[in-house]
């Protein structure tokens, strides 16, 4: 794995990990009972982004480490998942 690919899977890990953290414990105007006139009452009152990224920081390195050990050691390849048989024989 070269450089360019081990950081593009660490962001693509990252926004993945990131889109599922988001919405855990978001407080929205309508939950505090404060609507500010123009908005919708499912806006976000409290979303606590810098702490959301810090966490999402911590499981994407873990996730990362994981992901990187199995392809590094050639546990799982590209042709395990050729289910077809379009990349040939080994030889």
């Amino acid at each position: 794995m070269t450089i360019t690919s081990a950081l593009v899977l660490f962001a693509v890990i990252w926004f993945m990990t990131f889109l599922i953290v988001i919405p855990i414990r978001l407080q929205t105007q309508g939950d505090v009972g404060k609507i500010v006139p123009g908005t919708q009452a499912g806006a976000p009152e409290h979303h606590n982004l810098k702490k959301k990224a810090m966490i999402t920081t911590a499981i994407t390195v873990v996730l990362w480490c994981v992901i990187s050990g199995i392809i590094l050691s050639g546990w799982i390849s590209v042709r395990d998942i050729d289910w077809f048989n379009r990349m040939g024989p080994t030889g």
